[in-house]
């Protein structure tokens, strides 16, 4: 069968017909030539602020530049019979109450939890009888305690308490991802009304306040601190300390050793899925699942989505107002108020008329922080990985371990920062961090039957090559076998079971799915670009200098990761401004 698959085409094959394209062919043909709203891009953001205004009675209408809704949150049949979240790949922070506001499940959404979650294989020589060593955490506290407790017994113990206190700090911060920053400008520079209303805005910073109460200075160095010197406090032991220290480096080009990493790993820890805290899952049908059912939702409230149909500019009257966009094709649809899911550079360097926009203003824009070290690989295999640590059953079927997250390289944070260094130095790293995900263990729709698709989430690799070298096809294969070389150490076999790959580095996905850069957050999650100061400061409210114009995507509060909050909250932030016009 193997050999059968491998003769198969790599051409992209189309995938079933979801629900809400019955609805959106026939909205393609009654263009309207004006809405109430337009939104720009039909990202997992865009979509979320679509099906709000569209149940808040605002008539409003999404363009997509390409065939498929979702932004990075897709699936694509890259290789024929293998379907792939090709960009974005696991859900965890999605906000609960967008499940059940957007009736996402009476929509289609199904969800795959994991458990275990986390898989760190070591790379140890020994007695050839001997099988290496491997952390594995899930949900058990208990079973984590005996995993960590191979490399150190005081690990062990202190575990538990590190969950809780990092769980506090997750708490804490929950309230400031639904709901607007404060807003500064109106306390300093509105009316009287306005300032009463922006009290509110406060509300969620008290409550963070309040979660933390006394212990806020500990907080306070997480947030602001190397990673690894608030890991060093509480541990010991280098897998255990590698394996947390990957969340706080991911999708960002820092080193556990940067000042404020912290930020970054808390970001991976806040989330939950289906009322498990901390949960990370796989979307049944892949990532593009996700975006069909928020579509699904906004078109069965009214809403029009197209594809295909790439904004031009933002079209602006000559009170200063935004009155709608331009079409590629030269259409004008005209609307009170217009909502950008693209990045900040596109919506405000490239679509939003410059004359309108102030020079301090365009100029900080362009000088945000971009910088990505993510190179996404996705991979159709005709078996499972074998792994030295933990090797495969005779009957092949999935083991624990194959669910989660597959850390490689990740034994020492030595490794990380020395991948980290490569990059500053304008290469690839020689001994890349990894992250393996095989959703096909939890969900075999993905691929036919035996063989499944792996998400390799790499770093780092720069978006300028040194040397005046620039990613073409030879770099990008180097690149990527010797990421399979690597894997091939810890799974002897891995190069032969593939049946074929796709290597996006930081200029394909910048190019695929304007991600600026490629940074996958629209921007470095840096505490310099965040809350008050996302994507600027003053202008962190999804409003911007241009009236009518907001922004909803992952360079709007609170930043990327498939959350849906900056789509939710810019949404209720244009109705409020609606509801005044």
């Amino acid at each position: 069968m193997a050999a059968s698959i491998r003769g198969l085409s790599r051409a992209l094959a189309a995938s079933p017909c979801p629900a809400w394209r019955s609805t959106h062919s026939e909205a393609r043909s009654h263009l309207k030539p004006e809405y109430d709203a337009v939104v720009i891009g039909a990202g997992h953001n865009g979509l979320v602020a679509a099906a709000y205004l569209q149940k808040l009675g605002v008539n409003t209408a999404v363009f997509e530049r390409r065939h498929i809704v979702g932004g990075a949150a897709v699936t694509e049949e890259i290789i024929s019979g293998f379907k792939f979240s090709r960009a974005s790949y696991l859900l965890s922070l999605l906000r609960p109450q967008i499940y059940t506001d957007l009736e996402l499940k009476k929509h289609g959404l199904r969800l795959h939890l994991r458990n275990p979650y986390s898989f760190t294989p070591m790379l140890e020589e020994g007695p050839a009888s001997k099988v290496p060593r491997s952390l594995l955490l899930g949900t058990n506290m208990a079973e984590n305690q005996k995993q960590i407790a191979q490399f150190s017994q005081k690990d062990a113990q202190a575990f538990p308490k590190y969950e809780e206190f990092m769980n506090r700090l997750a708490l804490a911060i929950d309230p400031l991802l639904d709901a607007p920053p404060v807003d500064t400008a109106a306390f300093q520079q509105g009316s009287l009304v306005q300032r009463l209303k922006s009290l509110s805005t406060l509300k969620p910073l008290l409550q963070a306040g309040r979660i933390l109460g006394g212990q806020l200075p500990q907080y306070y160095q997480v947030l602001t601190a190397p990673i690894t010197r608030v890991l060093d406090q509480w541990f010991e032991s280098e897998p255990l300390k590698a394996t947390l220290a990957t969340d706080a480096v991911i999708g960002a080009m820092t080193s556990p050793h940067t000042p404020g990493s912290g930020y970054v790993l808390l970001h991976h820890v806040m989330g939950g899925l289906e009322g498990v805290h901390g949960a990370w899952g796989y979307v049944e049908g892949g990532m593009g699942a996700l975006s069909n059912a928020i579509a699904s939702s906004a078109t069965a409230h009214g809403a029009s989505i197209f594809t295909e149909k790439t904004v031009a500019k933002v079209q602006v009257g000559s009170g200063g107002r935004v009155q709608g966009v331009v079409l590629q094709d030269g259409t004008e649809v005209r609307s009170k108020v217009v909502l950008s899911n693209a990045s900040p550079q596109i919506t405000f360097l490239k679509l939003a008329p410059q004359e309108w926009l102030p020079e301090e203003f365009v100029g900080r824009i362009s000088q945000l922080d971009t910088s990505s070290p993510v190179t996404k690989i996705n991979v159709a295999v005709d078996r499972l990985p074998s792994f030295l640590a933990a090797p495969n059953a005779p009957s092949g079927q999935p083991l624990p371990h194959h669910q989660c997250s597959i850390h490689l390289n990740c034994e020492d944070t030595l490794l990380l920062h020395e991948a980290f260094e490569d990059a500053m130095d304008g290469l690839p790293s020689r001994r890349p961090m990894i992250e393996l995900c095989i959703p096909s263990a939890l969900d075999p729709t993905l691929a036919p039957p035996g063989c499944h698709v792996i998400s390799l989430f790499t770093q780092y690799t720069p978006y300028l090559l040194a040397g005046g070298k620039i990613w073409d096809e030879q770099e990008r294969n180097a690149y990527a076998d010797k990421v399979f070389d690597c894997i091939e150490a810890y799974a002897p076999g891995f190069k032969g079971s593939v049946v074929g790959r796709d290597v996006l580095t930081p200029p394909d996905l910048e190019r695929i799915f304007g991600l600026p850069g490629g940074n996958i957050f629209h921007g470095a999650m840096s505490l310099s670009q965040l809350y008050f100061a996302r994507p600027v400061p003053l202008h962190s409210s999804y409003r911007c200098p241009l009236q009518g114009l907001y922004l909803c995507g992952s360079g709007a509060h609170p930043g990327g990761g498939v959350m849906g909050a900056a789509g939710r909250n810019a949404a209720h932030v244009a109705f409020g401004d609606l509801k005044g016009m």
